[in-house]
């Protein structure tokens, strides 16, 4: 099986982190390096890197490779390494809200160094009175190496969730997909079409639709591009299509990916999910969300609490499209996820195995 081409990953010599810019795909594959807090900001916002567990893989590494440049230009003791470390993650937590993914990994990079501060009432550290002292060299090296485990844990937990889904699948399956959940969207391998790479790999024959999902086009761009260059059979959707495809029994089960599931199971994903979930309650298809434990969010109690980002209205009119496709100043919604109930959820495959009712 070929391949995608690598998401991102770590160039320690030059100071960057280097992402794959997914929004030229599939007409070019082109690599951006980033080399400050506010590039990594930037492409995370404006979804030259996307999917949950990449952006937060890209945090976790933007992050080192910042106080990384802080360490060379300014020397900071540890009290200041600290604070600059706390200031980031914070800031880069701001790109995109409703992805946990990206809040867990900055989490996981500060925790690691906070044993060496003891944080007072004014919110400043006092490290000097800890007894776990630490120079501000120990500490990148600690942010350094934090940050590979994040991103080597992501493709061995995407492996183990490909390994669990296949057990779902069975040669001939017809699997339909909501926009990428692939290798693109994590450090490598996928969640959603991880059991499909899995299978694939296995020999079985399978057939995957792709809805297209409106109005950045993963689906189209990306899921497509990725599972076409991996030799897996797969078919373009318009999103309008997915009722038909079902109806005509063409689909025995679903794979979703997802930016945050709730304490109590409800699931935001790509705004269109919620859609597919309600058809397949309809055809009794079973619906499968394949996520990390990392996304699930014990801090949030259902899907109500579930901050849903509202991008640009210029992604309807008016990208991917050589004239605009709406009247000038028409109002646009444009959310960018919606919130599937887990009534509606057949199961969670996750890398720790397949979860199923009573969740």
């Amino acid at each position: 099986m070929q391949q995608p081409p690598r998401t991102l990953y770590l160039d320690d010599a030059n100071d960057a982190v280097v992402i794959l810019d997914q929004t030229r795909l599939p007409a070019e594959v082109a690599y951006v390096p980033l080399t400050t807090a506010e590039e990594a900001w930037r492409a995370i916002k404006d979804l030259l890197v996307r999917g949950a567990p990449a952006i937060g893989v890209t945090a976790a590494l933007g992050l080192y490779i910042h106080m990384k440049r802080f360490v060379q230009e300014k020397s900071p003791d540890t009290d200041a390494f600290l604070i600059e470390a706390k200031r980031v993650g914070a800031y880069l937590n701001t790109s995109r809200p409703t992805a946990v993914n990206l809040q867990w990994a900055t989490k996981v990079m500060c925790d690691a160094i906070a044993p060496y501060a003891n944080k007072t009432e004014e919110e400043t550290y006092n490290t000097k009175q800890s007894p776990a002292y630490a120079q501000p060299a120990t500490l990148l090296q600690i942010l350094r190496d934090t940050a590979m485990q994040i991103y080597n844990d992501d493709i061995n937990n995407n492996r183990s969730i490909g390994q669990h889904g296949a057990t779902l699948l069975k040669p001939g399956m017809g699997i339909l997909t909501h926009c990428n959940a692939g290798a693109l969207a994590t450090a490598g391998y996928g969640t959603a079409l991880a059991p499909i790479y899995c299978a694939h790999e296995q020999g079985m024959s399978l057939r995957v639709y792709a809805d297209e999902t409106r109005p950045v086009l993963q689906g189209a761009r990306l899921t497509a591009f990725e599972l076409q260059t991996a030799g897996v059979d797969v078919t373009l959707l318009c999103d309008n299509m997915a009722a038909t495809v079902m109806a005509n029994g063409w689909v025995d089960i679903i794979f979703v990916g997802a930016d945050r599931v709730a304490a109590n199971g409800d699931t935001a994903n790509k705004i269109g999910t919620l859609g597919v979930a309600i058809m397949a309650k309809h055809y009794g298809i079973p619906f499968y969300v394949c996520a990390p434990f990392s996304t699930i969010d014990p801090a949030t109690p259902t899907g109500r609490e579930i901050i849903i980002e509202q991008r640009d209205p210029a992604e309807v009119t008016d990208l991917w499209y050589a004239q605009p496709m709406a009247p000038a100043g028409v109002k646009v919604y444009n959310p960018s996820f919606d919130v599937t109930p887990a009534e509606l959820i057949t199961g969670y495959i996750t890398e720790n195995g397949v979860l199923l009712p009573p969740f």
